[in-house]
């Protein structure tokens, strides 16, 4: 029996990129799967049910912002499957992604891949890469207690875990996939996938959520206390790259993406009357 996995989304004003991660998933070689959308008070995203009615979606409309960590806790209380994929609006995954994470989970509790990071564009309605740098460093948890190099989006894990550990932390919001990581990796099996399935959107000047190093710093310290991680340094996260620990990490990782822009339905079908937020 193939198990239902539960795709969890946050999502506020980015229509045109949340429907090339629908573009994405209606392309997964693996199909039982549930969307779950959580619109955190943005401009309506209803258009994508009929845009891709094949794919079972489910919105839920929040009634206030109520930010991205809240709104993944809303999600989960919304979700069906017994395993949990995560992901950013404005991330993308490649179509083996999910049939290979649900191969890999095997024996674990939570797998995550590599990624790319890239960064984009805007060509019109379309998003262009212009940059694209392998994202791909071993695991070891002494490591991942310096500098996470976990990412969240696309990755797979048994929704059973947040009975023993508790939904994702809102009080550290910046750092919030950096502390579910480690509540997770404390008691749990967990494993990366040295193949690079996931484009994560990254803007190195702009809106990014890590974009202002004074609002991280006090979330950096609440995540720090609660796993007695001692004083770590909030720097920009390209500079953190090159830091020797970082750099010493490094590892191969096998590349899917042919590098061509994702169309999605609401491109192709000339339906772009929806302006971005």
């Amino acid at each position: 029996m193939n198990p239902l996995v539960s795709v969890i989304i946050p999502t506020y004003n980015r229509f045109g990129p949340l429907c090339e991660l629908m573009e994405c998933l209606a392309r997964q070689t693996y199909s039982n799967i549930e969307v779950i959308i959580i619109n955190d008070n943005g401009a309506s995203v209803d258009l994508i049910l009929s845009l891709y009615p094949e794919l079972d979606i489910k919105i839920l409309q929040m009634e206030s912002n109520v930010k991205h960590v809240a709104a993944r806790n809303e999600g989960l209380r919304m979700a069906a499957g017994d395993n949990i994929l995560l992901c950013d609006d404005d991330d993308l995954l490649m179509p083996t992604h999910i049939e290979c994470m649900l191969h890999e989970i095997e024996g674990h509790d939570l797998v995550y891949s590599d990624v790319e990071i890239v960064e984009f564009v805007n060509d019109g309605l379309v998003r262009l890469p212009v940059k694209r740098t392998l994202f791909a460093y071993e695991f070891s948890i002494e490591g991942m207690r310096k500098f996470s190099t976990f990412v969240p989006s696309g990755c797979l894990y048994r929704k059973e875990i947040h009975d023993r550990i508790g939904i994702f932390d809102e009080d550290v919001y910046h750092y919030w996939d950096w502390d579910f990581f480690l509540r997770v990796a404390a008691d749990h099996q967990v494993k990366r996938v040295p193949i690079a399935g996931v484009l994560y959107a990254f803007a190195s000047e702009g809106d990014n959520l890590s974009g202002s190093l004074s609002n991280m710093e006090p979330f950096l310290d609440k995540l720090s206390r609660k796993h007695n991680l001692g004083k770590l340094p909030t720097k920009n996260f390209l500079l953190l790259l090159e830091e020797p620990d970082v750099k010493k990490r490094e590892a191969s990782s096998r590349i899917v993406w042919d590098g061509k822009p994702i169309i999605s339905r609401w491109v192709r079908d000339g339906d772009g009357a929806i302006q971005n937020g």
